[in-house]
């Protein structure tokens, strides 16, 4: 799932809008999270909504497409197919990169939580609002 095809650095206003809002119900359903952002697959930031905003989102989706692309590499050497998403858990928080695999305009969301998130009901959740968009680029 963690490709990085050539496509455009930004997608359409109503995709941008539906993931927008796809991200701000997973912001306000679920405790403990502080940012979510989507970028293109090549590092550029296409919106982010917050509660706490210390992050600069441009450096944030640049290093983000960078591991997308380390870990595509990883993956192809350890022969693992069909990666949905990538969760740093440190000390003070977790950090979870999701796949878009949209066909037209592929994402990355950047979601940023305190430690104590319910880590299940946030992956289920991101796992949901991928496939409203991926869903919404098919049409």
């Amino acid at each position: 799932m963690f490709s990085i095809p050539s496509q455009q650095r930004t997608a359409p206003k109503e995709l941008i809008h539906l993931a927008k809002a796809q991200a701000s119900e997973i912001l306000t359903n679920i405790r403990g999270i502080d940012y979510i952002m989507l970028c293109s697959t090549d590092g550029f930031e296409l919106a982010s909504i917050y509660k706490k905003n210390p992050y600069n989102s441009t450096k944030l989706a640049a290093v983000s497409s960078s591991i997308l692309a380390m870990v595509s590499a990883f993956l192809n050497e350890i022969q693992l197919t069909g990666c949905q998403s990538i969760t740093f858990d440190a000390e003070n928080g977790k950090a979870i990169l999701t796949s878009i695999p949209a066909p037209h305009h592929p994402m990355v969301m950047v979601t940023l939580s305190n430690k104590d998130v319910l880590l299940g009901q946030l992956l289920y959740s991101l796992k949901q609002a991928s496939a409203a968009i991926v869903d919404a680029d098919q049409a």
